[in-house]
């Protein structure tokens, strides 16, 4: 099981190169971007748990990197440890003021960089930052961005639910089930990226509930593309013989149906909020309504 995913922004190879090994033997998924605009680009695809950033870059600098992560909605939450040759006072507290977790100087100590890295990964984590499975945003930041929405205009919130996930885990296990999730996350984001804005927040409420906050004018569309996507393409995550007859055979020889996707869709431009338990309510409630129709429809057919 990984430790977590790192994003290492750093132009020079042999340091990156370095720091891609030793952090993947002490079990991290690592990526490496060698300029600015590649990290950010690999955020907007998926997420990071932390990122390692080299403040010195080819076409943009750290702190405008930190800058753009900062005021990205989707990227906000990021842990960022600045990594640079300067150790000028006002250096550092400028990233700190920009919203850098950590800073540490060049040369630096392998161990101590380790041991900050796990601590800002589990930090984030204990505080109900993120999801350990999925990465995504959890309980805080979903409150957060709840109550943001309260002073904002012309925002969808979209509660999407994985049914028939506990089937699947009983038989196939909950490792199985993980990947299920960050397929799921890896999804949304996908999809956020091609039809949502910068400004969207997708979130992991636990369990097999995801958030998407979205100020897009496309969510039929996206609706659309998630269900379509998600249906094809769990398919992948059963054995060949529960594909071939079209349905999950459980441990006692009856069927149970495919993973799927129920919506409870709340927007500010048909309804107002009174507070944020109420956007909550009311979205659950239109989940439950409809996964009682997606299982009625599979029912039918």
């Amino acid at each position: 099981m990984s430790n977590g995913r790192i994003l290492i922004v750093e132009d020079d190879y042999d340091i990156s190169n370095m720091l891609r090994i030793f952090f993947s033997n002490e079990g991290y998924h690592v990526e490496i971007a060698a300029r600015g605009s590649d990290a950010l680009e690999k955020c907007r695809k998926k997420l990071p748990d932390l990122i390692v950033l080299d403040i010195m870059l080819p076409d943009m600098d750290g702190y405008d990197v930190c800058l753009a992560l900062r005021t990205t909605t989707r990227t906000s939450h990021i842990p960022i440890i600045f990594l640079t040759q300067k150790d000028e006072r006002s250096d550092r507290i400028r990233g700190l003021e920009l919203g850098a977790d950590d800073y540490i100087t060049k040369p630096f100590d392998i161990e101590e960089l380790k041991l900050r890295v796990g601590t800002a990964i589990r930090t984030h984590q204990r505080l109900n930052m993120t999801n350990p499975t999925t990465g995504l945003p959890s309980s805080r930041l979903i409150e957060d961005q709840l109550r943001t929405l309260m002073r904002a205009n012309n925002w969808t919130y979209i509660q999407v639910g994985i049914d028939n996930l506990g089937l699947f885990n009983d038989k196939y296990g909950f490792v199985a089930g993980d990947e299920v999730l960050r397929f799921g996350a890896f999804l949304l984001n996908e999809i956020d990226d091609e039809l949502g804005t910068l400004d969207d927040f997708i979130g992991h409420a636990g369990g097999d509930t995801f958030v998407l906050i979205t100020m897009s004018n496309n969510v039929p569309a996206m609706v659309e593309k998630l269900r379509q996507r998600f249906n094809e393409e769990v398919l992948s995550h059963y054995d060949f013989m529960d594909r071939e007859q079209g349905a999950m055979e459980t441990a006692n020889g009856d069927f149970a149906p495919f993973m799927n996707l129920s919506l409870g869709v709340v927007s500010s431009q048909t309804q107002r909020f009174a507070d944020i338990r109420e956007i909550t309510e009311t979205a659950a409630e239109l989940r439950r309504l409809d996964q009682a129709k997606q299982a009625k429809q599979t029912r039918l057919d």
